[in-house]
């Protein structure tokens, strides 16, 4: 719901991340893979009930999920590695409720499952939107950046971002922040659905 709004403000922060890596050599491959190597770490530090602590792991994973969109740009963007970000991305959202079912299972793992549900309901949509856009040729005017088309909505990456930061400080109401999110994640879903049945009916 504020991904717009958040990559405009984050941006030139972001943007200088990424020139002084630029400087250093490294590619925007090797952030996505650096990124998803910091999400591991969250995941494991909260399966292992060390939840405060992995809200810093957490989130600088998802600070260079955006650089390497930017490092990206700096250079030649490549189909794989638009598929290789989407792809940890995707990996990462999942691990981080199995982490909290791991280490509550009784009072975790059923509002974990309903999440990991609701997730799949706005990939399919996002990523089924964006083949069909592709397929047509059309592209995202809201993020004319990314590397395919950007479908928007209710449950987007802050909003997840703040979700499992809120899990972290309060462990103790995972369900209850989970379901609460797995609702927002089904309106998202939903919305899509219609978008697309509206764009695509033509």
């Amino acid at each position: 719901m504020f991904d717009r709004q958040l990559l405009a403000l984050s941006k030139p922060l972001v943007d200088r991340i990424a020139a002084h890596l630029a400087r250093r050599g490294n590619t925007a491959d090797e952030i996505s893979i650096t990124g998803f190597g910091f999400g591991v770490i969250a995941i494991i530090m909260i399966g292992s009930g060390h939840t405060l602590a992995a809200i810093v792991p957490l989130l600088i994973n998802r600070l260079l999920d955006g650089v390497d969109g930017a490092l990206a740009r700096m250079s030649e963007p490549t189909d794989r590695g638009a598929f290789l970000d989407i792809t940890l991305d995707f990996l990462f959202y999942a691990g981080i409720p199995l982490a909290f079912a791991y280490c509550d299972p009784p009072n975790n793992a059923l509002a974990a499952a309903v999440l990991l549900a609701a997730f799949i309901g706005t990939g399919v949509t996002f990523l089924a939107f964006a083949i069909m856009a592709e397929k047509r040729g059309e592209k995202s005017t809201a993020y004319p950046s990314k590397a395919f088309y950007y479908l928007g909505g209710l449950a987007e990456g802050f909003e997840t971002v703040v979700c499992f930061v809120a899990m972290c400080l309060w462990p103790q109401h995972f369900a209850v922040i989970a379901y609460i999110y797995a609702a927002m994640c089904c309106v998202t879903t939903f919305t899509r659905m219609v978008a697309g049945w509206r764009q695509f009916g033509v």
